[in-house]
């Protein structure tokens, strides 16, 4: 795990950022119905605006992902997430510390979707705590 590395992700990763992208809004439950082209254009996008792709790689794998934007202060952690078989093992909590450690911050803002528990838990045990409430009507 001491092996763990951050790089930032190109043009080349760009589907391989989108197929993570779609396994984050499945396990967050998200209501997002974009295709996965459509989230290959949006991350494009990202990537070659104020975002930052952040890939992190154990042993030559690749294991999760962050996106950063930068052009907002504090930076905002827009996208986060630890491959569903790399999970349990401290490598979020790894890949959170060597990332904030990159960012050279104090401060980062993330949003977490209120029914997502167990990510709750997880970005309070590493001292995030709740700003604002968002809230939608659909009718």
């Amino acid at each position: 795990m001491n092996g763990l590395t951050i790089r930032i992700g190109g043009e080349a990763d760009v589907e391989l950022l989108a197929k993570l992208n779609k396994q984050l809004i499945e396990d967050e439950r998200h209501d997002n119905a974009m295709t996965a082209i459509e989230l290959k254009e949006r991350m494009w996008h990202f990537i070659r605006t104020d975002y930052k792709a952040y890939l992190f790689e154990q042993g030559g794998e690749i294991i999760g992902y962050a996106l950063v934007d930068h052009n907002r202060q504090p930076l905002y952690v827009r996208q986060f997430f630890i491959c569903r078989d790399q999970r349990r093992k401290g490598y979020g909590r790894l890949a959170f510390e060597r990332l904030a450690s990159l960012l050279r911050t104090d401060q980062l803002d993330i949003e977490v979707m209120h029914w997502n528990e167990s990510a709750n838990a997880f970005w309070k045990s590493l001292g995030f705590r709740e700003r604002s409430i968002c809230m939608r009507l659909e009718r």
